[in-house]
């Protein structure tokens, strides 16, 4: 019988995408995927380090699967890995740990399942993880997420994943081309494209320059594949012949994701991002302006380092008259080797979280809004095979998460719908007419 490997994955997209295939070298060495309660010979967890709570959650993780197979081979690779690895290997239970340069032979390292009395560190330093892997996504019928780039050339105070990951790189335009189509013949209906720093893709050797445009022009023409989405975009590189592309495109949907981070230009300098609020507010209205539909998302930080009272009141007003359709919240914490944890002015844990929910209370008031504008619009929905008491989603070009009642021929097609009311879970419902839902 093969021998069995089960995946936890920890974190962002690209981490989704890189343990699909790290998954399919296991397949072709004879294992079979399975389950984590399938008692596997083999666990590999895929780990994050953007915050303390995702370090926890990996000692829980490897926690569990010895309780659920006290003799399987536990490896941890990911950012958490690369970082601290001699901290992850002080883990009862883990037997191997590899850096961001050797998880992609974690195979050929896999010679025995033995227990070990001590974990095998494979670490060399970030620098050397210098070749772009490239991964996408499987096993969801619906999307995949494709990784076009990786690494981050970017020296933001908060952040480890330069530290984690290295410098940035690019996969070549032909070969992304090919894994879409390789990704179309499987069916599936939707590409995420993913990366660390997405916007900075590109290829540049003597006279040949291929940028994210080049990209996202070149994919747009690949048959099979009814959307494409941008998972996340810094908005000094989201640029306006990429927004105006967007909203003439045929497939890339009118959805886009824009770190913010604060909206305190004291705090941004602080952070060194590379903007200001004015150059945020200007790509959001001229988003708006080609796309009164688009869906923005946000990504905040409350509780950095010297942010006062008036810092945190200065982003929340400027989030409240922003048109966003919602925010992803992030209260900061300490990463070590970063400028940020050496920074004056902590903001006290309880402020953070009291933050927090204020910009959490702020994001269900923006998707709401957001919401009650497409009311009454018709759109096509991409089905999803979710399945809780009876109810199914899925989810229109601009990012509406709608529900219907569950129908198996509904799971991952494309139907025509009427955008009716929000339900009290904050969910969308449509008309469940066979006019309307059938093509």
């Amino acid at each position: 019988m093969n021998k069995k490997v089960a995946f936890y994955t920890l974190g962002c997209k690209l981490n989704y995408s890189e343990t699909s295939s790290i998954g399919r070298l296991f397949n072709n060495a004879g294992f079979d995927t399975v389950d984590f309660t399938d008692t596997p010979d083999v666990y590999v967890v895929n780990t994050c380090s953007v915050t303390d709570n995702a370090d926890k959650k990996c000692k829980k993780i490897v926690k569990e699967a010895l309780r659920i197979n006290p003799n399987a081979f536990v490896t941890i690779v990911g950012c958490y890995a690369q970082l601290k690895p001699k901290e992850i290997a002080e883990i009862p239970g883990v037997d191997m740990v590899l850096g961001a340069a050797e998880k992609f032979q974690l195979v050929d390292h896999i010679t025995d399942l033995t227990k070990k009395p001590k974990a095998v560190i494979l670490n060399q330093p970030v620098s050397n993880a210098n070749e772009f892997v490239p991964s996408y996504s499987f096993g969801d019928r619906t999307r995949t997420f494709l990784k076009v780039q990786d690494g981050c050339d970017y020296s933001c105070t908060f952040c480890t994943i330069p530290l984690a990951r290295g410098s940035s790189r690019s996969d070549t335009i032909e070969n992304v081309i090919a894994q879409a189509k390789d990704i179309a013949a499987s069916g599936v209906k939707e590409i995420v494209l993913t990366g660390v720093n997405l916007g900075d893709f590109g290829i540049r050797e003597g006279k040949r320059e291929d940028r994210f445009l080049d990209l996202i022009m070149a994919l747009d023409g690949v048959e099979g594949i009814e959307r494409i989405r941008i998972s996340s975009i810094e908005p000094n590189l989201l640029n306006d012949e990429v927004i105006a592309f967007v909203a003439t495109s045929k497939r890339f949907v009118p959805h886009f994701h824009i770190p913010l981070q604060s909206g305190s230009d004291k705090i941004l300098g602080l952070m060194r991002r590379r903007y200001k609020r004015e150059l945020y507010a200007n790509r959001v209205a001229k988003i708006k302006q080609l796309m009164p539909n688009c869906c923005i998302g946000v990504d905040v930080i409350v509780g950095f380092p010297g942010e006062t009272r008036e810092d945190f009141v200065d982003t929340y007003n400027f989030l409240n008259d922003l048109d966003v359709s919602y925010l992803h919240v992030f209260t900061y914490s300490e990463r070590e080797n970063t400028p940020a944890a050496e920074m004056c002015g902590v903001v006290p844990g309880s402020t953070r979280a009291d933050r927090s929910k204020m910009l959490h209370i702020l994001s269900d008031k923006k998707r709401r809004a957001f919401y009650e504008t497409q009311i009454g619009k018709t759109y096509e929905v991409l089905f999803e095979a979710d399945l809780k008491d009876g109810i199914m989603h899925g989810f229109t070009r601009n990012y509406v998460k709608v529900k219907t009642k569950y129908d198996p021929i509904l799971v991952n097609e494309l139907r025509t719908v009427q955008l009716t009311a929000i339900s009290p879970d904050g969910d969308v419902e449509i008309t469940e007419s066979e006019e309307i839902l059938v093509h």
